[in-house]
């Protein structure tokens, strides 16, 4: 059976914040996996991938529900980014690899609030931006089945360290009025990097019924235990009274995780996929705290695809468009909640999709 490509963002992206696409920051961590076919890892070996991932998010939503009047007054913050993800696998034997991956980021941020202010008119609004590395992320793959003896399906499973080798303190200008500005760390949706170390865990698996249908499943989760990396919320101004007290003068380090599950029809050297994937940035970590600034949220894609395999190189494109997206309620809105005693819970823009364009060649 011919390679089933199997995508994992996130982001990173995740990153941080997917991601899921948007505010909500699923970072870019190179976390790609393109090995559904054990039977393609039996030889030694090295392979390359690279995997171009664009979105636009604008879409303000507080739960479920859609803030449409953001759009119709023009205070939507929009996020464009675009990604591109590096790795080198080398393949030990049929049931072992290792996996470097490192992603490049190029993100920009339009928005009136952060600037001028939503009611200061069109003119207030500007842009900021961040250019580089990610975090840098190192894995070892394990086949759990002989692929000699199970050649119609099996289950992978990876674990890897997330290094933050990703600027978490970018800066650039914010503002205030057509003769001020000042300089101060840019948007958490657009850092390169979420400024902990952590580690990840995936599990891939596939079973072909028959030489031109299969299924997949995936799943990636990225365990952060650094609380909060110290970099601050407040654009280069003095943090607020209501930052400090519900802790959200600082970013947040937070977990994030992907699932992904679907059919792959094989029309000779062609591949097509229809499935399903999910993005989430957890309200709180498994691991350590949960403090600091983070926008929580998810969201559920439709994720039809196509893939192509040459000799030596597979190319594909997939395209999740959203179904559902939810900023869930963060740990700062619950604090604030309990607090209060007024239910609170913040916004996030997310994107309306997501293109990813990739190809794996093997050495």
């Amino acid at each position: 059976m011919k390679k089933l490509f199997i995508i994992f963002i996130a982001f990173f992206s995740m990153l941080a914040e997917a991601h899921s696409q948007g505010c909500v920051a699923i970072r870019s961590t190179g976390a790609v996996c393109t090995r559904p076919d054990a039977a393609r890892d039996a030889q030694q070996g090295w392979q390359i991938n690279t995997v171009y991932r664009y979105f636009k998010s604008f879409r303000h939503f507080v739960g479920r529900e859609e803030q449409k009047e953001r759009l119709e007054k023009n205070t939507e913050v929009i996020n464009w980014q675009h990604s591109l993800d590096l790795s080198i696998v080398r393949h030990f034997n049929n049931r072992w690899s290792l996996a470097l991956n490192a992603p490049i980021l190029a993100n920009t941020r339009s928005s009136l609030y952060e600037h001028g202010g939503n009611n200061a008119g069109k003119n207030a609004r500007h842009k900021t931006h961040s250019f580089g590395l990610g975090d840098i992320r190192l894995t070892v793959y394990h086949w759990l089945l002989d692929p000699a003896r199970m050649p119609k399906g099996n289950i992978q499973v990876g674990l890897g360290l997330k290094l933050a080798t990703g600027d978490y303190k970018v800066e650039d200008f914010f503002y205030k009025n057509d003769s001020t500005k000042t300089l101060g760390p840019v948007d958490q949706s657009i850092q390169l990097g979420d400024g902990g170390t952590g580690f990840t865990t995936e599990i891939n698996a596939y079973y072909n019924f028959t030489h031109t249908i299969s299924v997949y499943g995936s799943f990636y989760y990225l365990f952060n235990p650094r609380e909060q990396n110290g970099t601050s919320t407040s654009r280069g101004a003095a943090p607020s009274a209501s930052a400090l007290a519900y802790g959200t003068s600082t970013m947040s380090v937070p977990d994030q995780y992907m699932a992904r599950a679907g059919g792959n029809f094989m029309f000779g050297q062609l591949s097509a996929s229809a499935g399903m994937r999910m993005e989430c940035i957890p309200s709180r970590d498994l691991i350590g705290g949960s403090s600091g600034f983070r926008r929580p949220g998810y969201v559920i894609s439709a994720e039809p695809g196509v893939s192509y395999q040459f000799k030596k190189l597979s190319a594909f494109a997939t395209v999740p468009v959203a179904i559902v997206r939810n900023r869930t309620q963060s740990y700062s809105d619950k604090l604030r909640t309990q607090m209060t005693g007024v239910y609170t819970q913040g916004d996030a823009a997310f994107a309306d999709y997501s293109i990813n364009i990739g190809c794996s060649f093997r050495l």
